[in-house]
């Protein structure tokens, strides 16, 4: 098989196409086709060193759509439409950037039954759990709610603005850019703030008593700014990285946090444990959503398999607004 490997950091074109054989699964895995793969940060947090040393061949990727090619289990069918999403992809074995993958069987859910084309398919796995995972998981928005999304541009933005929206929640969604105004209103955001790194007294003017929870992407940088926008004993998940690494100093749990207000860390690396079982989430009732035209894909973007570099290149740029995949 053809897969994408990383030998050393460096910028996209450390990423080269080899010959790779395939794994045989064992009893707790399954081996895929990929069909197409979404193109995360991670991956390319990956690449440039920024996820610890790369000290032998790495094949990057964390999610991907395909068809079981086999399953020792006799779980899934041979054929079979599913997705796969983390589960040491990338970290502790070979991703998905490859025309297969072999995973846990944990990690991978069936989407038999779902007509969409590889690449929306693809375009759903990582945003749109990582968003249901935050939002239900850890922060447990209820209809009624007020909700900011900062960082709302990203993919996994976009996806949280709509699943939000789509749940009955009153979304305030976040861009460096006001050119990206309508695109945030067609996803959902009910109120859309152009975003300096100071927005706090921006939201208590609309929400004086504070909002009840809030979804930071940007990560770090801001979240001391996003914190008071909460109301007492309001929430803020983080799930994003944009801003740069996760480390917060002198942080003041009286002075920066409000009266008993919860902070957390969602990492999408819980799905497939026996924390967050891929099969506990949403994914196919999603995708049936976006058959259905209820909810959008937020696809940005469709790249060859042979433009990989191409790709990365634009996640780094910040120009994607939206999910990038690459369909093979």
């Amino acid at each position: 098989m053809k897969a994408y490997v990383i030998e050393q950091p460096g910028g996209p074109e450390v990423l080269e196409l080899r010959d790779l054989p395939s794994v045989a699964p064992q009893r707790d895995e399954v081996r895929i086709r990929v069909r197409a793969f979404g193109i995360n940060r991670a991956e390319a947090y990956l690449r440039a060193g920024k996820l610890g040393p790369i000290d032998a061949p790495r094949v990057p990727g964390i999610e991907a759509v395909g068809e079981v090619l086999d399953d020792p289990s006799g779980r899934f069918r041979v054929g079979e439409r599913v997705a796969t999403a983390m589960g040491g992809m990338q970290f502790e074995r070979k991703g998905s950037y490859a025309e297969e993958v072999t995973v846990l069987a944990r990690n991978v859910i069936s989407l038999q039954g779902v007509a969409l084309p590889w690449e929306e398919l693809a375009a759903l796995p990582q945003a749109y759990l990582t968003a249901w995972g935050a939002l239900h998981k850890s922060l447990n928005i209820k209809a009624g709610q007020t909700l900011l999304v900062r960082g709302a541009t990203s993919s996994v933005g976009l996806a949280a603005v709509t699943y939000a929206k789509a749940s009955g929640v009153r979304v305030l969604a976040t861009t460096r850019s006001g050119e990206h105004t309508d695109r945030l209103r067609r996803a959902g955001a009910d109120t859309v703030i152009v975003d300096t790194g100071a927005i706090a007294e921006r939201v208590r003017d609309l929400k004086p008593a504070g909002i009840d929870a809030a979804l930071e992407i940007v990560g770090a940088p801001t979240l001391r700014d996003t914190a008071k926008t909460l109301r007492p004993f309001g929430a803020i998940t983080v799930i994003g990285l944009l801003g740069g690494p996760p480390v917060l100093e002198q942080f003041n749990l009286v002075a920066d946090l409000p009266p008993a207000a919860r902070l957390s860390f969602f990492p999408s690396q819980l799905f497939g444990t026996e924390a967050l079982p891929l099969t506990d989430t949403p994914l196919k009732p999603l995708a049936l959503d976006v058959e259905n035209r209820r909810i959008p894909t937020h696809l940005a973007k469709v790249f060859a398999f042979d433009e990989v570099q191409e790709a990365h290149r634009l996640v780094e740029s910040n120009r994607a607004l939206g999910k990038i995949v690459v369909r093979l």
